[in-house]
């Protein structure tokens, strides 16, 4: 019976391991990117949408009668979510369509 090559460090693997750590490293840093951009935005929305609910609160008579804590809180919250998802998304797909035409250099 004939001996097969198994040795699992021939030059091939040893590229296509160092491809597959380089790809997953760009992963990361584009769905890091992500999270961050959507932190951002999560907080911006949160104190944009805060303001006018609060205020609404204080002064209109149906605000008052109809949204107690709870339903300010949904209110901020819903929308902080929504602003979160939404901008880190659209960085992740920025971020990947990006890369995908630009090949990694080899430095």
């Amino acid at each position: 019976m004939a001996k097969r090559n198994v040795a699992g460090n021939s030059s091939f693997e040893k590229t296509s391991l160092a491809s597959m750590d380089q790809k997953l490293a760009m992963a990361k840093r584009c769905s890091h990117e992500g999270v961050m951009a959507g932190a951002k935005a999560a907080a911006v929305a949160s104190i944009a949408t805060a303001i006018p609910t609060l205020a609404s609160v204080r002064m209109l008579p149906w605000a008052r009668a109809n949204l107690n804590h709870t339903a300010q809180a949904l209110i901020i919250s819903t929308v902080a979510g929504a602003a979160y998802f939404i901008v880190a998304d659209k960085t992740v797909l920025a971020t990947a369509r990006k890369n995908s035409f630009n090949p990694p250099s080899n430095a």
